[in-house]
């Protein structure tokens, strides 16, 4: 048999794997949202990674770090299918096997996952059958690749029986009836992975987010005037839903109806308890302006935001299902399968401000943010303390239970340190010479910010001008006029706690409980 030609090989190979996906994809959000082979595949490469890498995925790409990795995984799984196609001109058990071995990957990788039992396997199993009948049914039908007829009387009697003509015609209708039929599932492929993005329940849950329209008013003062220095170049105060800062293990964004939500509190507690969202609405709400910052940002990192979270007493729901004696660590599990592990004494506090959060700067959380419900801790970093897609809460303790993060090498204890950081001038810009305002933010959560100075190249510390205080749990904006001669300059920045501690000059990586030294910029004026 003639072999296949290069590009229909690699046709072969491309729109077997792309039917496999979808089918999966597809199967997966009729069942089990989270059992998506390309997904699990990806969340089990988030889990393997060491933290380095992260870290340097996440300095590199920010919060499009999710997007790069899915991008990579899809260049590899499209070499993959190419080199399957390729391997197989001559005959369809190469590809068959390469596509068998992807669609274990798949079945394991879903398997592999926190949430999933054995009837997750039915999305990645499905992908494997539909990859494999695929391949080989285009196998078939695909264009062989002719050299023309042999030499001699061969040629001539080939020649007078059937005819150049009606062998171009003949080659010309396989080509059609192998385009006609690879397009055909392609198209499916595609249709397949949007009915699996529909049917996965984010048009719904989105429709659904809308339908609440706004949480509870429950009155909250308002942010007061001079809260920050936004005409000099700091963030505003409040932080719009959609810049507020996201980093969290998801590739794709965990959709929870409403009507389905429930939140099961249990451990070492007197009372086991499960509330809906209908449970939450009838208890007192609140609304606290909080400021969340993330363990990986890096000095003068963007990873922290401020916003006004609506929500219930976290103390309140632990005091009802009352907490045993040695209790020291409320273990909570998002929906899908992420764990975060809180000190118990963070959360009881009655000056705490942890909330289960519904809303989220007037509206309800955003479906990015957590919602339907999401745990909200001020002055921890939000590994240890920011849950989102929020359905469990354990009483446990430290020593029987480490979280996703703990496991990987990062501090069972992570309080927010005190950091500042300049946003105007930004790194190596160029500003006029003379009169000029720097300025930035600085925060303490749960302990208040009580200074802030600068340095300019080197010079003696000055204090700079602080923001009207909104509370201990927010950040504060800073400014200082400086006079500028032409040239190269640096500027440095600390923060003072109302403790007294001052952010130390000593540079540490985020890895384990977060960055510490002085943010540094160098930066022109120009005459």
């Amino acid at each position: 048999m003639a072999p296949l030609s290069r590009w229909s090989a690699t046709a072969v190979g491309l729109v077997s794997v792309a039917a496999a996906l979808a089918a999966g994809h597809l199967v997966a959000a009729l069942t089990d949202p989270f059992a998506s082979p390309f997904l699990a595949v990806g969340d089990t490469a988030v889990d393997l990674t060491p933290h380095a890498v992260k870290d340097f995925a996440i300095r590199a790409f920010g919060e499009h770090d999710k997007a790069a990795l899915l991008a990579g995984m899809a260049a590899v799984v499209a070499g993959a299918a190419v080199v399957a196609g390729l391997l197989s001109r001559r005959g369809p058990l190469p590809g068959t096997l390469v596509a068998v071995a992807l669609g274990l990957v798949g079945v394991a990788a879903v398997l592999a996952r926190p949430t999933s039992d054995a009837f997750a396997a039915l999305a990645p199993s499905a992908g494997l059958v539909v990859g494999v009948a695929v391949f080989r049914w285009l196998h078939r039908l695909a264009p062989r690749h002719r050299n023309g007829p042999p030499a001699g009387k061969a040629a001539h009697e080939q020649t007078t029986v059937d005819g150049p003509a009606t062998g171009r015609a003949v080659a010309g209708a396989d080509r059609r009836r192998f385009l006609v039929a690879s397009g055909a599932v392609a198209l499916g492929a595609g249709a397949a992975a949007v009915g699996g993005r529909l049917g996965g329940g984010r048009a719904d849950v989105e429709a659904t987010r809308r339908s609440l329209r706004a949480v509870p008013d429950v009155g909250a003062p308002p942010i007061p005037p001079g809260a920050d220095f936004a005409a000099d170049g700091t963030p505003a105060f409040i932080t719009p839903n959609a810049d507020f800062y996201r980093v969290d293990t998801a590739l794709s964004v965990p959709v929870v109806r409403v009507r389905d939500w429930r939140l099961r509190v249990h451990g070492m507690v007197d009372r086991e308890l499960v509330l809906t969202y209908d449970d939450l609405l009838d208890r007192e709400l609140v609304e606290r302006t909080i400021s969340l910052c993330c363990v990986s940002n890096e000095v003068g990192g963007p990873y922290i935001s401020t916003a006004d979270f609506i929500g219930v007493r976290l103390h309140d729901v632990l005091a009802d299902a009352g907490i045993r004696p040695g209790a020291d660590q409320l273990a909570t599990r998002s929906v899908d399968g992420w764990t975060c592990g809180t000190p118990v004494e963070a959360v009881l506090r009655p000056d705490s401000g942890a909330l289960l959060a519904i809303g989220m700067n007037g509206e309800p959380l955003p479906v990015e943010h957590g919602f339907p419900v999401r745990m909200v801790v001020p002055g921890l970093y939000g590994f240890a303390s920011a849950t989102k897609w929020l359905v469990d809460a354990e009483l446990t303790t430290f020593a029987a239970f480490d979280a996703y993060w703990v496991q990987r090498g990062w501090a069972r204890h992570a309080p927010v340190k005190t950091m500042s950081r300049v946003d105007r001038p930004r790194a190596f810009q160029q500003v006029p010479a003379g009169r000029f305002v720097a300025a930035g933010v600085a925060w303490a959560q749960r302990r208040g910010v009580d200074r802030v100075e600068v340095r300019l190249d080197g010079g003696p510390w000055r204090a700079a001008t602080l923001s009207r205080e909104v509370g201990v749990d927010t950040w504060r904006m800073w400014r200082a006029e400086l006079d500028l001669p032409a040239g190269s300059h640096t500027l440095e920045v600390r923060a003072t706690d109302r403790t007294g501690h001052t952010q130390t000059a000593d540079r540490a990586e985020p890895v384990p409980d977060g960055a510490t030294g002085w943010h540094t910029i160098v930066f022109t004026a120009r005459p």
